[in-house]
């Protein structure tokens, strides 16, 4: 049987043949062995149980659920009292179990989440603090810009100034 330090040195001989010779489809190749490297890390640290509170709350029903639907609907008016009655259970148990969970209250990752989805979508060409606003749940581009800066440090606008010089 394989171990994953086997596989893995397996995988580092690999990518260093394959980037010793210039050859057809080079490019794809390193770059699925690349993919199959970071997957392998992710692993092996989540394993430690170093994984972050979100990813070990992700498996438990209720918290998980809530996750999710913080991820997937980043728009929607959230409230902690709308998350719990979405996942069945009351305001304080819900809030309770989340930040016990996760690390932080439900309304302090949701913030976080957002910010992280604004700061990635205010990268892509064309796309203004108004439009990102309502994409990740800001009614106007002023508050996302007001939360950007606290949470962040910056503007978007200096968020995206930066990233364009790097």
């Amino acid at each position: 049987m394989l171990r994953r330090g086997d596989l893995d040195a397996d995988l580092v001989s690999l990518l260093a043949r394959e980037m010793a010779h210039d050859r057809p489809g080079q490019e794809a190749v390193l770059d699925r062995l690349l993919d199959i490297l970071l997957i392998g890390a992710l692993r092996a640290w989540l394993d430690r149980g170093e994984a972050p509170g979100w990813y070990r709350a992700d498996a438990d029903p209720v918290v998980g659920h809530a996750l999710r639907l913080m991820h997937h609907e980043p728009a929607t008016a959230w409230t902690v009292e709308s998350l719990a009655r979405s996942v069945g259970l009351s305001r304080a148990a819900f809030s309770r179990r989340f930040t016990e969970l996760v690390g932080e209250p439900p309304m302090s990752y949701l913030t976080g989440w957002r910010l992280t989805l604004a700061a990635d979508l205010l990268l892509e060409p064309g796309a203004t603090v108004g439009s990102v606003a309502r994409q990740v749940g800001y009614g106007t581009p002023f508050a996302l810009s007001a939360a950007f800066t606290r949470v962040r440090g910056m503007s978007p606008t200096a968020h995206r100034e930066r990233a364009g010089a790097a």
